[in-house]
């Protein structure tokens, strides 16, 4: 019988939807496991091969588990807020929701057809109300809440009003923005202004004036992640650093437990160093220095290496610093204007990675160092932050690479207070394992005697205090578009207010238009029907502004990452209405056991959504502090790119190994453009592809154009994407899935070879034909063989540990061993190849369905327990023993594996071709390596 692997493909996956065979139950008698995928962003341009890699990983890790009687979630949704719908819409004026529901339709269509088992019932959408109802819920949550430094954990900002209004800010240990200090009667005397105004510096979703990276083509704020070489990563559009009143959420307050909890937690180690990094804690002093000629002011600095302050000689502000516009001398102003402007058009990470370039503008002000009483001029330079530390560095060249740069470009006094021989005029020297010189009272003592002396003495001098200081800063939460999750707030007085969660969801209103409007608000400007009648607890027309009770709504949207903190909590209760998720189900589905997705979020969606998940256990709602146990990196799969070589200023093209002769540009051609699988470029067709090249003409090699190859990453702009569904229906979506575990290790990027999945579907219709005589499936019901067993359990040996393990790839090989060796065999019998459908289902579910099926079974293979293992199998009966006479092996002999070594030496002394050897003599020495060989030396 043929194997149809479209038809067999296209029954079994009706057959998984018609009978919900992957529908999870929230049956709490079974031990449960959750597998979980990164959300996908549903794009126009659907899935290529490199796509399904995680997923394929992730459904036979998900499939196993229900074999082993797991009650297993593996959901799937889609993160369908983002800038592509919109600038599109942009563009268009076609409505981003319709864009999202055809985009998502092709996704849905292809994700099917390579038949994963995901609970399709559960499916989510960030871009839904009835989901983005809960993302408002929380963001309404966190405005209420206040992280309490004594216990560690956010709580009700009730309980800090009732502090206030028993003891003012007196005895508060609190994460905040700025240290404010008042008593409770000056609380209670405040008005609901001012304490509003008090609270949003306590709030874990505060508002304040934040510098923010700013997108003007694109109209929008961008996270650091989205922005690369000064430009955003959609799109390619300058960025400038800005100064606007922003959302922002107080993650800072979990830095320690975020980098805590990494301990708990089975990730890759490159990973978790990332987010170390990213985080940055260290530890060391905050100092104060007064500023000559201005008694009211002071720089306030944070250093890691307080003991080096006899070294300081300058010091260096941000440029966004509020301090350089009062201490700028007027001689200086243009200097720093200019510079100031300068600098907005690099992005923080930008600056935090150009080591080379060093610029500054002097401010014209001098600090005065503390202990050595010496004038230190202010300058303002890109390599310091505004959001790390206090925006302020006290410059010590002569024991730190950028100040030492620093110096010797503005000519500024290096002074060695670490003893060093190095010249420290020439370059900087950095150690911990040294002596201060140079520095009074520190003279001889080593770092960390000096470190606690000298955080001792600026605590008795009142001027700082010894700190613990992190890099990560608050995240900023507004996004200037439409296409996101409205904020469900609105203004009072200037004042943030939360809408009452009964009027949730806020729905995105319908807008004429996806640009800002003509004063620059935010697309949500434009809506006609965008405001709160807080008398009537209902949202009315935007002209009623300025009626009694009727206030506007918050314009901007919540960013992409904002629905993604929290779906995998979602999965676990799609449906509910009351609550995000029901506590006995969070409880019941815990974490996420294995997360499966690219490295490229570790700094972004895996910090915020920990960030979320740790608060709403802070609130009771779940019970763990993590939210992903064990995670795994996909690597890549690379495209096989082509290019043709154009002489510059023609439409010539020549064949590559021809174009060293030419002044020529290298230019992507579409892969499909090549004739079959080799690298000759189909002319005829290249000239069709695009008007620009129809006139095109060809220099050829032996009357062909061969083009040039490279492995990149696969993707649309580098025309070297592959479509999965031209796979699935060439070689079937089960050749797909085993060709990319059959690739190499899931962690590691590989090419793709369309030619090498002929080896895979070579391999299915072996199996297939196991079943198979001339024609008829013929399964014998005849005891196997102890050869047999013996194939089969040494294949359950391997698969178990390499799916334990993660090694996809080498289990493929265990296939194709086992499958031939059972082939030689010709072994048919059912106690075989029942279970070998069993063992190579996850990996490839149709086939094995549809044998399963014809092996008589009524139920879907998916729930049939996992063969066990029986060692008793692979017990070797014989051992064939080499056998070696003075260091040359002479023959070999077999030899029951049960004998002892003793037993061994006496059989083969008597052997008849040993006797020969032997011819009378007596071995001098026997060696014998039990069931490895005999060594006799005469």
């Amino acid at each position: 019988m043929f194997y149809d692997h479209q038809q067999i493909e296209k029954k079994w996956q009706k057959y998984w939807e018609d009978n919900q065979t992957y529908k999870t139950s929230n049956n709490t008698d079974k031990p449960k496991f959750y597998v979980l995928d990164m959300f996908p962003y549903p794009s126009g341009a659907g899935l290529h091969v490199g796509h399904p890699l995680g997923y394929i990983a992730s459904d036979i890790y998900a499939r196993y588990k229900r074999h082993q009687g797991f009650n297993v979630l593996h959901p799937v949704g889609y993160d369908s807020f983002g800038l592509p719908a919109e600038q599109y819409a942009i563009q268009t004026g076609q409505h981003p929701a319709i864009t999202t529901e055809q985009n998502i339709t092709r996704y849905e269509e292809q994700l099917r057809k390579i038949g994963f088992s995901f609970d399709w019932s559960r499916e989510v959408r960030t871009s839904d109300a009835s989901y983005y109802k809960w993302t408002q819920w929380i963001f309404i949550e966190l405005f209420h809440s206040w992280y309490n430094k004594d216990t560690d954990k956010a709580e009700s900002i009730s309980t800090l009003i009732k502090h206030f209004e028993e003891q003012g800010t007196e005895g508060l240990n609190a994460n905040q923005n700025d240290e404010l200090n008042f008593t409770s009667e000056e609380w209670k005397n405040a008005s609901e202004i001012d304490k509003e105004d008090i609270l949003l510096n306590y709030r874990l979703a505060y508002r304040a004036e934040t510098t923010v990276n700013w997108c003007p083509a694109l109209g929008t704020v961008l996270a650091n992640d989205e922005v690369k070489d000064g430009k955003s990563e959609r799109g390619g559009f300058p960025v400038f650093q800005k100064k606007m009143m922003q959302w922002s959420m107080r993650i800072s307050a979990y830095s320690e437990r975020l980098l805590q909890g990494l301990k708990t937690l089975d990730w890759p180690q490159p990973l978790k160093d990332s987010q170390e990094y990213w985080i940055g804690k260290s530890q060391g002093a905050q100092v104060k220095f007064e500023i000559e000629g201005h008694s009211n002011e002071i720089v306030e600095v944070f250093t890691t290496r307080p003991d080096t302050i006899f070294g300081a000689t300058f010091m260096v502000l941000a440029p966004e610093n509020p301090l350089v516009e009062t201490i700028t001398t007027a001689e200086q102003k243009i200097e720093v204007d200019t510079y100031i402007e300068e600098t907005s058009k690099k992005t923080e990470r930008d600056r935090m990675s150009d080591v080379k370039n060093v610029s500054g503008a002097f401010t014209g002000s001098y600090a005065i160092n503390p202990f050595s009483g010496e004038k230190m001029p202010i300058y303002i330079s890109d390599y310091v932050l505004m959001g790390y530390g206090t925006g302020a560095v006290m410059a010590v060249p002569a024991h730190d690479e950028r100040d030492h740069r620093f110096a010797k470009k503005f000519n500024l006094e290096i002074k060695k207070v670490v003893e060093t021989e190095e010249d420290v005029q020439e370059k900087s020297f950095d150690s911990k394992d040294s002596v201060c010189v140079n520095s009074d009272f520190l003279n001889g003592l080593n770092y960390s005697d000096a470190k606690a002396l000298i955080i001792s003495a600026i605590e008795k001098r009142g001027i700082g205090h010894g700190t613990t200081n992190y890099r990560q800063r608050d995240a900023i939460f507004s996004r200037q578009r439409y296409w996101g999750e409205p904020v469900p707030i609105y203004y009072k007085d200037g004042m943030p207010y939360t809408l009452p969660t009964s009027a949730l969801p806020l729905e995105l209103p319908e807008v004429e238009k996806y640009l800002p409007t003509e004063d620059g608000d935010p697309p949500l400007g434009n809506s006609k029907t965008f405001a709160w009648d807080e008398a009537n607890q209902k949202i009315v027309d935007t002209n009623l502004i300025d009626e009694k009770t009727v206030f506007p709504l918050e314009l901007s949207t919540m960013p992409g990452w904002a629905g993604s903190s929290w779906y995998f909590l979602r999965y676990m209760d799609p449906k509910n209405d009351e609550v995000f998720a029901n506590k006995e189900l969070s409880d019941y589905w815990g974490q996420v056991d294995l997360y499966i997705g690219g490295s490229e979020h570790a700094t972004g969606h895996l910090l915020y959504s920990r960030f979320w998940n740790m608060f709403l256990k802070d609130k009771g709602y779940i019970n763990n502090d993590e939210p992903f146990q064990k995670l795994i990196n996909q690597g890549m799969i690379l495209g096989m790119s082509a290019f043709v070589y154009r002489i510059d200023g023609t439409n010539k093209y020549v064949s590559k190994n021809l174009a060293k002769d030419y002044q020529v540009q290298e230019i992507h051609v579409d892969v499909s453009l090549l004739k079959g699988t080799t690298d000759e470029l189909d002319t005829e067709a290249f000239k069709a592809w695009r008007p620009d090249y129809a006139d095109a003409e060809f220099i050829l090699e032996d009357e062909k154009y061969i083009t040039g190859r490279e492995v990149e990453k696969m993707s649309k702009s580098k025309y070297n994407v592959v479509n999965p569904d031209d796979i699935c229906n060439e070689y079937g979506a089960d050749g797909l899935r085993l060709y990319e575990m059959f690739l190499g290790p899931l962690e590691q990027s590989k090419p793709w070879n369309t030619q090498g999945l002929s080896g895979v579907y070579g391999f299915l219709k072996k199996f297939w034909n196991l079943y198979f005589n001339e024609d008829q499936f013929k399964v014998s019901d005849e005891e196997p063989t102890k050869a047999e067993y013996k194939v089969l359990h040494t294949l359950i040996k391997k698969v178990v540990y390499d799916i334990e393990n993660f090694s996809f790839n080498t289990s493929v090989s265990s296939f194709m061993i086992a499958v031939n060796e059972l082939q030689k065999i010709k072994c048919n019998k059912r106690n075989i190849l029942e279970p070998l459908a069993v063992i190579i289902s996850p990996y490839a579910p149709h086939i094995c369905e549809e044998l399963w099926s014809l092996l008589g079974h009524n139920e879907s293979v998916e729930f049939e327990k996992f063969p066990v293992l029986n060692e008793d199998y692979l017990v070797e009966d014989e051992i064939q023993y080499p056998v070696s006479v003075n260091g040359k092996m002479k023959f070999k002999i077999s030899l029951s594996a049960q004998l002892s070594a003793k037993e061994v030496e006496e059989t083969v002394l008597q052997d008849e071709k040993m006797q020969q050897i032997l011819e009378g003599k007596t071995p001098t020495k026997i060696i014998v390596v039990p069931h490895r060989i005999v060594n006799i030396v005469i």
